[in-house]
């Protein structure tokens, strides 16, 4: 086959349950229930505690992974929308415009589900210790493959987030949260191991889940294109464009309300990709209306845009979609106007939000308090899996993992990810204050 189905691409079998059918309860369908059990997740809920670009900031309006999702997600919602009404005539009969939408919504919300405390600088701190281990001959990683080493070494937060779902939450390592397979396939932006990652690193599956990736690819129909390898489902597409809006959008929001950026250089790229101020602005100047709220209402203006002209990519390529042969991003098949204000607020950010101090300072801060618990955790693993037994100082520290903590005869690249699900599932918070504490800053109750 080289052409993907609708029919097939939105069948909401659920991975590691019973088929759900196409069966609608009253009020909601099966993709509802994806996006409820993702918001009443645990992990999704200490995504309020995890930096999106600015770490343990004091600022109450600057922008968590929490709050950053929600607002993915909206724009999933409405991209679904749109998609499911254009294209109506091509989808299954039990596929209403609103499940096109709420599919792609919960796969927006659980995009960022795996990232690890401190946001990217987190991933790059994860990466940066195992290089380190292998480069200072600390033995730890000695007994791994070459492709287990590999993933230790790129921690990648799509990779934990697929984990999240289908290993980790709910039911755990009994099937996760059950999602459906169309939600699994668009929350799948890199569908593929480590074998086949891109330069830059990203992959969307380890190898302890890569059985379960070919299970949701093959079920599916996404196409394969190597050996551990599937093209993105489509609508994968549109989770990915939801977020470049938002992230680009939003981050000279915040590089704005923390003095960061000047509010004339924001209001410009807003009003280039809206394509002109929407309709009261100009009263809102006369009037002295604060620049937050006319900030706020250049973003609407900007990001209505951008989501009818994405939708309409979307439907423009929708062949190319199903062939698994698109390979620009959806934002650049869009108006030059658009692309061009996007480019400049990624630009933007890049240049002066990135390069920032304060986060400078913060993300060094990071590296450490990560460079600390890893140095425990990795240490009382690779311990208990060479001798079986730990010393008191590990005992204490296998101690705070509980249930997950790991057996002596597993394989040593099991005890590792059950470290790693731990440290990555902590918020920026308590990651600082159990190193801290680790560290010898004792207090009391």
């Amino acid at each position: 086959m080289t052409r993907m189905q609708w029919q097939q691409l939105l069948d909401p079998t659920r991975l590691n349950d019973k088929p759900s059918g196409s069966e609608r309860e009253i009020g909601r369908s099966p993709f509802h229930k994806d996006f409820d059990r993702i918001v009443f997740a645990g992990s999704f809920r200490r995504l309020g505690r995890k930096t999106q670009v600015h770490p343990l900031t004091e600022n109450d309006h600057i922008h968590t992974r929490l709050t950053h999702s929600l607002e993915v997600g909206c724009v999933g919602r409405s991209l679904g929308m749109i998609v499911g009404e254009q294209l109506a005539d091509h989808l299954p009969s039990w596929i209403a415009p609103a499940d096109m939408g709420v599919i792609v919504q919960a796969a927006c919300l659980g995009h960022d589900i795996g990232n690890p405390p401190f946001g990217h600088a987190g991933e790059y701190a994860i990466r940066d210790w195992f290089t380190s281990a292998v480069h200072n001959g600390s033995g730890l990683l000695d007994d791994l493959d070459e492709i287990e080493r590999a993933d230790l070494l790129t921690y990648e937060g799509n990779a934990q987030g697929f984990r999240t779902v289908t290993q980790i939450e709910y039911n755990q390592f009994r099937g996760g949260m059950r999602l459906t397979m169309p939600t699994l396939g668009a929350m799948l932006k890199y569908p593929w191991t480590v074998e086949s990652a891109s330069q830059s690193g990203k992959f969307g599956a380890y190898q302890s889940e890569k059985r379960m990736l070919a299970e949701v690819a093959d079920s599916l129909g996404l196409l394969r294109t190597g050996d551990w390898s599937w093209c993105r489902h489509p609508l994968a597409w549109l989770v990915e464009a939801a977020d470049d809006i938002c992230y680009a959008l939003l981050d000279l929001e915040d590089g704005l309300e923390m003095g960061i950026l000047r509010y004339q250089e924001v209001a410009d790229i807003l009003t280039h990709i809206a394509g002109a101020p929407p309709e009261g602005y100009e009263r809102m100047e006369r009037e002295g209306v604060s620049q937050r709220r006319r900030i706020a209402a250049l973003r609407g203006a900007a990001m209505e845009r951008a989501v009818n002209e994405v939708a309409d990519a979307f439907v423009e390529h929708e062949q190319e979609l199903l062939h698994g042969r698109l390979e620009d991003d959806l934002l650049d098949l869009c108006h030059p106007d658009l692309g061009w204000g996007v480019s400049e607020a990624k630009k933007t950010a890049r240049e002066r939000i990135f390069r920032n101090a304060r986060k400078a300072k913060m993300e060094i801060g990071a590296h450490t308090t990560l460079g600390l618990l890893l140095e425990t955790f990795i240490g009382a693993a690779h311990e208990l899996h060479h001798t079986g037994q730990s010393s008191y100082k590990h005992q204490r520290v296998l101690m705070l993992i509980g249930e997950n903590t790991p057996l002596a005869q597993w394989p040593l690249y099991d005890s590792y990810r059950r470290m790693l699900d731990f440290i990555g599932g902590m918020t920026d918070h308590y990651a600082v204050d159990l190193a801290q504490e680790m560290g010898g800053r004792l207090r009391g109750e």
